[in-house]
């Protein structure tokens, strides 16, 4: 017993010197091997919003601040903190102002549920990345396919599906982080300056008369629009589909007054706003969003 006792106490005092050694080489290591941090970084940091989207290409906030401090990044480089972020981050860094051009997210297409015709059943996955590898429902293959993959994406309450089974974007909410365009597996969702109203709100590439038999909003590439332009060559038919060249293009509704299928609007995205989205506000209200797991 008396051995067995011995051998007790030397295994925990062995246990105990052995701790305490990793301890003090774990402190020395620390100090030793420790990455002092800018203080400037964090200055830089604390103006950011800490949303951390990736907007600004950078893998969040703290590597931009990183990047703004090196000079790397421009003072303006956040996309969703607007112009009072690159106002403070020019003033942190004693940099010249600049002017931090507001982003908006668009959705270009007007098929919802009462336009587009079905041809499938889809059984699988409710999310528009798993659906977009059959098809999905609808027979237009450029189509939204309505499960909300974009909604979810959006961290800052800026989108919902309508009734329609559609995404729309609360113009005042909207931070332009690109979340969104990034999680459509169709590309139908795009970024553009707030200055842009005058939008083809279509994908479809097909011939006239199929477009419209899969969907009745669609692009029939008619050309009414091409010829209504004030300016020449602001808007072609490219793949049988109306593109506007918003360099050149005159943004007002002159384009959209003759087109039979309302493809092409002028100012929609600003109709739409947060106050407007809330249910006693739209009719048809707004459908809830739970999970992925089910369909909306």
């Amino acid at each position: 017993m008396h051995l067995l006792g011995s051998a007790f106490v030397i295994s925990i005092l062995a246990m105990g010197g052995l701790g305490f050694g990793f301890a003090v080489m774990l402190a020395i290591a620390s100090k030793k091997f420790a990455v002092e941090e800018d203080p400037m970084v964090e200055k830089i940091l604390g103006c950011l919003p800490g949303t951390n989207c990736g907007a600004c290409g950078y893998a969040g906030c703290i590597a931009l601040a990183e990047e703004l401090v090196g000079k790397s990044a421009p003072v303006n480089a956040c996309v969703a903190g607007g112009q009072d972020v690159a106002d403070a981050v020019a003033s942190a860094l004693g940099a010249e102002r600049m002017e931090a051009k507001r982003m908006i997210a668009v959705v270009l297409c007007r098929g919802g549920e009462a336009e587009t015709a079905r041809g499938a059943a889809y059984r699988g996955d409710r999310t528009c990345a798993a659906a977009n590898i059959t098809g999905g429902e609808k027979n237009c293959a450029y189509s939204c396919m309505g499960y909300g993959d974009c909604v979810d994406a959006c961290k800052f309450e800026s989108m919902a599906m309508n009734s329609n089974g559609l995404p729309v974007v609360f113009y005042d909410r909207c931070v332009g982080c690109g979340a969104c365009a990034r999680a459509c597996p169709r590309d139908i969702i795009e970024m553009h300056p707030e200055d842009r109203r005058l939008f083809v709100f279509c994908k479809n590439k097909d011939r006239g008369a199929q477009a419209k038999k899969d969907c009745k909003v669609s692009c029939i590439a008619c050309g009414l629009c091409v010829k209504d332009c004030e300016v020449p060559g602001a808007i072609e038919l490219k793949d049988n589909l109306a593109v506007i060249n918003h360099d050149i293009c005159p943004q007002n509704d002159v384009p959209t007054r003759r087109c039979p299928t309302k493809c092409i609007l002028f100012g929609e995205p600003e109709k739409m706003t947060s106050e407007a989205g809330q249910p006693a506000g739209l009719a048809g209200g707004w459908q809830a969003r739970a999970s992925n797991s089910g369909r909306l």
